[in-house]
């Protein structure tokens, strides 16, 4: 997508949003900063511009990001007119509302590689960092005004998807559209640093329990199965070890790392696996999960598939190591 392809997109979403008196704006199940930062600062620049709009952003929560924001509930949907803005989901499973086919205006804007195609606009770019990283573009293309509480979601958005700036998918355009931020709005961006990285101690012995009993292979495969009866020994929830699995990154022997964890609730195991070598998201795609090339995502039904996955994974990184 070229400079005016882009900017012609950006300028159909913004007329799209102009159009609908009714937009919900949505996201993928199991939140996470970026999905929730962009979520919230898009809510806020819309009704910034347009008060009398009902904007709405839907979807459960995670407790441990309250601090960003408020949601919302939406009884009744008027769905021939109503606008669905579905953000940071590639797939139409996992998008966290009810009834995504009764709407028959939907956009998506997404940084993750394509998986379904969903919606009457879709914006996609898999090189952006982020999905708040997007959302910023789309703010300064529309001379949207941001205030600090948008700035503030949309930094922290960008900050945790880059890992503070570290993981590959940070890039030039990045730096850019944050620093214009910064400049534009003096954000006192150390400041929000706390409420995103501060765990409580329970965690923190979680994770020392990962260091001290992941397994790792000749390979340099590194992967623990996390059981219900572990998360209630340190009194930890299934989110806990994502909060958890880039601090794996900086080990030397590890190229590849999976957290399978047993969601009782949910009756599956979700597979959190992190690479710095080789793309891992298509052995994921074929267990029905996906995400990027160097972190992505699995819900399986039982821990054989998860010990399947794990030899696959092995598989991968060993030929990776002879090229």
């Amino acid at each position: 997508m070229n400079k005016l392809e882009r900017y012609i997109l950006f300028r159909k979403i913004y007329k799209y949003i102009k159009k609908f008196d009714t937009i919900i704006i949505a996201r993928h199940k199991g939140p996470d900063p970026d999905a929730l930062g962009s979520q919230l600062a898009l809510k806020e620049l819309i009704l910034n511009k347009y008060p009398k709009k009902r904007v709405y952003a839907v979807g459960s929560y995670a407790t441990r990001f309250k601090f960003m924001g408020s949601l919302d509930k939406v009884e009744d949907v008027d769905y021939d007119n109503a606008l669905l803005i579905v953000l940071d989901t590639p797939d139409k499973k996992r998008v966290d509302i009810d009834n995504l086919n009764s709407y028959k205006n939907i956009i998506k804007i997404d940084h993750h590689p394509a998986i379904d195609v969903y919606a009457t606009i879709e914006f996609i770019d898999d090189n952006a960092s982020s999905t708040c990283q997007l959302i910023l573009e789309f703010c300064f293309k529309n001379n949207l005004k941001i205030n600090n509480n948008i700035a503030g979601n949309l930094f922290l958005g960008i900050v945790s998807d880059t890992g503070r700036f570290m993981h590959d998918y940070t890039n030039l355009d990045t730096f850019k559209l944050v620093t214009r931020l910064i400049s534009e709005t003096n954000l006192n961006f150390t400041s929000l640093y706390e409420p995103l990285y501060m765990r409580p101690l329970s965690e923190v012995r979680f994770q020392g329990y990962i260091y001290e009993n992941m397994e790792v292979t000749d390979n340099g495969v590194a992967y623990i199965e996390i059981t219900d009866d572990i998360l209630k020994e340190y009194n930890v929830d299934v989110a806990s070890a994502g909060n958890i699995i880039g601090e794996i990154k900086c080990i030397n022997e590890i190229i590849v790392w999976i957290f399978l964890t047993e969601d009782k609730k949910n009756n599956m195991i979700r597979a959190n696996i992190r690479s710095r070598g080789p793309a891992v998201n298509e052995v994921a795609s074929r267990y029905g999960g996906g995400g990027h090339k160097y972190a992505s995502g699995v819900r399986l039904d039982s821990w054989d598939d998860a010990l399947r996955l794990v030899e696959e994974l092995d598989e991968l990184v060993c030929n990776y190591n002879n090229h």
